[in-house]
């Protein structure tokens, strides 16, 4: 720690020596000023910022607490909590920080940021993906960072494996440097000020988590308690807990067809225990019209909006319009089940000397099943069609012979019409 003296709180110096001195670049040094007001600098006649030297010192100090593990506003946090117990943040923490930032600063947009983080998951770097992020948050409120770097880099990556560009390994690496970084947030968000607790989750076999998890954090900052339950929710003993948490809203988020059908029962189940709900996900911003089907409320298609509608619902929830499936729905889906396994029998009859590998026939089978399942139970067999259309477009993307696929569609619906009819 620097020995200040008597001119300790002079200012003296220029932004240009605090850049050199502390290796931040203007544009942070700024924002941190503009959002947190530290440091403190003085204005001459002209308008130009001067800096003491105790303005430096606290820019390193705050510097240090990134290093260690904080965000910006945490350390911020930390140091005015210090003061407020009367004590100098500088005798907390001694430890001198002779690092520089120079070439973590940030430069240009977040939406430089997000590619450059994303190139930096593409190749592994664990490191350098966290120091982004880091300089992420010393800019932009926690809200925008988890939308514009995390929630739309997960996109691109992912649709970048879509196309054929990017590895399983490299999604699922930068999914986890994403998911690592929110739950964090989660971990640190401020407790409760709102009466009533919420629950977010995921219906049964839904294992896609990002955006429940960042709903979560929302809704944290907004004040809310909520009960995040996580992937993979079974309604089995969900009266249990129910009955424990005693929710105002519980909020339902699935991303696939199938699991949009299990959202399905899952909101039937919690209405049925009076429960209010609402629901979100990627499958009803595609699909609009599964939304007719569900007796729930849709939260919209903007994450960020989420927290508004959630706010509406627990106070003054609106009239809910639905409609139930038809009686040749049900009649269809309970013929459906109880000839499953003869479909897929005579699906494989019918490729007896198919060139489909086995491996491929047996998912292929289990999905179709599903995914037919899923449709029936929602009311409408169009909304096949768009699983189909991802299929084929990754198999042509993954160069795999796209024949495969229509010789497939066609043995089933051979078997299909033979067993039932």
């Amino acid at each position: 720690m620097a020995e200040y003296g008597q001119n300790g709180n002079e200012p003296l110096y220029n932004l240009k020596a605090v850049i050199k001195e502390t290796g931040l670049k203007p544009d942070t040094l700024r924002a941190w000023e503009r959002r947190y007001g530290l440091p403190h600098p003085q204005r001459t006649a002209g308008g130009h910022r001067l800096y003491s030297q105790n303005d430096i010192d606290t820019v390193k100090w705050l510097i240090a607490r990134q290093r260690e593990g904080l965000s910006i506003s945490r350390a911020v946090d930390l140091w005015q909590s210090l003061e407020q117990e009367g004590k100098d943040p500088f005798d907390e923490f001694t430890e001198e920080s002779s690092y520089s930032l120079t070439d973590l600063s940030v430069e240009g947009t977040i939406t430089e940021l997000r590619e450059r983080w994303i190139d930096a998951c593409m190749a592994f770097n664990e490191q350098e993906a966290k120091q982004i992020l880091t300089q992420a948050f010393a800019i932009y409120p926690p809200e925008t960072v988890c939308i514009e770097m995390l929630q739309k880099g997960i996109r691109d990556i992912g649709q970048e494996w879509y196309e054929g560009n990017v590895t399983v390994q490299q999604e699922h690496f930068a999914s986890a440097q994403a998911m690592g970084r929110l739950e964090a947030l989660v971990a640190a968000a401020p407790p409760p000020t709102r009466a009533g607790r919420l629950i977010v989750a995921c219906p049964p076999e839904e294992m896609h988590t990002f955006s429940p998890l960042l709903l979560t954090l929302l809704l944290r900052r907004r004040g809310w308690e909520v009960i995040y339950l996580g992937a993979n929710v079974p309604i089995v003993r969900l009266e249990h807990t129910l009955s424990v948490v005693r929710p105002h809203l519980a909020i339902l988020v699935a991303q696939l067809l199938h699991t949009a059908a299990n959202l399905l029962d899952m909101g039937q189940f919690l209405e049925k225990h009076g429960i209010t709900y609402a629901y979100g996900g990627l499958i009803f911003n595609q699909l609009p019209d599964i939304r007719r089907r569900i007796s729930g409320y849709f939260l919209g298609e903007d994450l960020l909006q989420a927290p508004d509608v959630v706010d509406e619902l627990v106070h003054s929830p609106p009239d809910l319009e639905y409609e139930l499936v038809s009686e040749r729905y049900e009649r269809a889906l309970r013929a459906f089940r109880e000839n499953r396994s003869l479909i897929e029998v005579g699906v494989w009859d019918n490729l007896r000397f198919s060139d489909i590998p086995h491996a491929h026939l047996a998912s292929a089978s289990a999905n179709m099943g599903q995914s037919i399942i899923a449709a029936l139970r929602l009311g409408d067999m169009d909304f096949l069609g768009k699983d189909l259309s991802w299929v084929e477009g990754m198999m042509v993307n993954h160069m795999i012979p796209v024949d495969q696929l229509y010789e497939f569609i066609q043995a089933y619906q051979g078997s299909l019409e033979y067993t039932l009819g």
